[in-house]
Order: C-alpha cells, then structure tokens, then sequence
C-alpha cells in the first residue's frame, strides 16, 4: 500500500524550484515561513513559536526522510516543504496497490503564483513515471480553498470525506481525494 520513497534520494527541478532533501542548514529559512501565523493552520500545526521547535521538527524531516525542501531557484531560499506521507483512510482495496499521500505547506509570501501546483506536478510526474506508483493521494480541509484548487488543477478526484485531528487539538473535516496513474490499469 505504501510506496517507497526517499526524500535523501530526490532531486527535482521545475521552472522556478528545486526540490531537495532538507539540510540543517535550511533552519533559519523554515523557521521564517513556519512562525508566520496562518501557514501551518492550513496543514494542520500551529505557527513556530521559536528557533528549537522549528530545529526539531527539521530534524525529524531529515530523519524520517518523506519530506523534501522546496527551495526557490532564483535565491536559493527555502520557501516550503512537500512531504509523501504514509497513508491512512483507506480500505482493503488498496492493499496490493503502491501510492502515497502528498502534503504540502508554502511561505504566505509566494501563495497565488502558481508555485505548488508547479511543485506538486513535479512529484507527480516522479512518483509515477520513476517509481511506478498506482495512485497518490492528497486531502485539504474544507475550508482551505487554495489547497482545494491545487488537487484540482493536479486533476485529483474526490474519494471520500475524512475527519483530521491536528497537531493542535481540532478536527476537521477533510477531502480526501485520489490521482490514478494513467500509465497503468487499474
């Protein structure tokens, strides 16, 4: 059910990002995005309130290895994260097919330009044409519009209606949706 993937393996490139494995030395960049109030809500965490818990968490991205940085090619600053997470939610009919679930979080200062589409296509492109996943999944909470239109712009299809509990204690309804690999038959 769940794909391999190693985010310390990856390196992909798009028109304006590269998309690479975390460094310790990205910390001062993602503690500036993840502090900013409103970014971490839409995937489900409060914002950083200081330096060590963005240093921790960025350790556990580079031990877990599942999440890649998306650092912006014209100033080398790291601006997001994209994470294949393991997958949850759903049933016994996907157990013999290989597929992840995508995540993903950008710095408020570079929403509306069309850079997480360009970053989440990328991966896309990567999960089923080099690793020969089935599917991948991805979920937004209701009311996170600009995630609702990165699944739809990626063609992702609705398959069901989830609850998320957050890191920070809420619950919230969420779509859960799928993308079939059209390399292969289902």
């Amino acid at each position: 059910m769940n794909g391999k993937f190693h985010a310390s393996a990856v390196r992909l490139e798009t028109e304006r990002l590269i998309l690479r494995p975390w460094r310790e030395t990205d910390l001062e960049d993602f503690y500036a995005y993840a502090q900013v109030d409103g970014v971490g809500q839409m995937a489900g965490w409060l914002p950083h309130e200081s330096m060590e818990k963005s240093r921790r968490i960025l350790e556990m991205f580079i031990a877990e290895d599942k999440t890649l940085a998306l650092e912006e090619k014209a100033t080398g600053k790291v601006i997001g994260s994209l994470g294949l997470e393991l997958l949850h939610n759903l049933d016994a009919s996907f157990d013999h097919l290989q597929g992840r679930e995508i995540g993903y979080v950008l710095s408020k200062d570079y929403w509306g330009q069309g850079l997480m589409p360009e970053a989440v296509k990328a991966v896309i492109d990567y999960c089923f044409d080099t690793l020969s996943y089935d599917f991948l999944a991805c979920g937004y909470f209701q009311w996170n519009h600009q995630s609702r239109r990165v699944n739809e712009k990626m063609g992702f299809r609705f398959y069901k209606e989830v609850e998320h509990e957050t890191r920070y204690g809420t619950v919230e309804r969420t779509n859960l949706n799928l993308l079939w690999n059209p390399n292969k038959t289902r």
